[in-house]
């Protein structure tokens, strides 16, 4: 099921590249920039998050946390991190469970690949309320990080 702008953010707890848990309701009082990617290492999702990594200044003077989360292991994410030198958390949706609890999943992806998170972008206010969403059904997409920067800007 998709949130929607206006909604309550679905609160969770994953684990980071680092082997550390992360929930998004620790970041109550920040805004937050959550990413779905579909995979470590595929050209389209190297090439956001390293957008994303080189502009990272922008987002942390909006006062926004970054997280980036795929179904791909943590251990994955955390070489695919440090390879890529990415300054945000990656987070493992290795069950599958954020990603479905915000519409961001694939049923069927790619050489049949089942339940991979689609690319999707939410901005979440600093009371945990969605205030921009946007789920992609292309991977070749990219999420409107324009339009991200303006509803963050208001937010600031």
């Amino acid at each position: 099921m998709a949130v929607t702008i206006g909604q309550q953010a679905p609160d969770f707890k994953l684990y980071a590249s680092d082997k550390k848990e992360v929930t998004l309701s620790e970041f109550n009082g920040r805004n937050v920039i959550v990413l779905f990617f579909p995979l470590a290492f595929t050209g389209t999702c190297t090439a956001e998050l390293c957008s994303i990594r080189d502009d990272i200044g922008s987002y942390n003077n909006m006062d926004a946390q970054v997280l980036g989360i795929s179904v791909d292991s943590l251990f994955t994410l955390d070489k695919f991190k440090a390879e890529q030198n990415l300054n945000f958390p990656l987070l493992s949706d290795f069950n599958k469970e954020v990603s479905a609890s915000y519409g961001a999943l694939y049923d069927t992806f790619v050489l049949g690949m089942k339940g991979v998170s689609k690319r999707s972008a939410f901005v979440v206010d600093k009371k945990g309320v969605i205030q921009y969403a946007e789920v992609l059904e292309s991977a070749g997409d990219i999420p409107n990080f324009v339009a991200i920067k303006e509803v963050l800007s208001k937010l600031a």
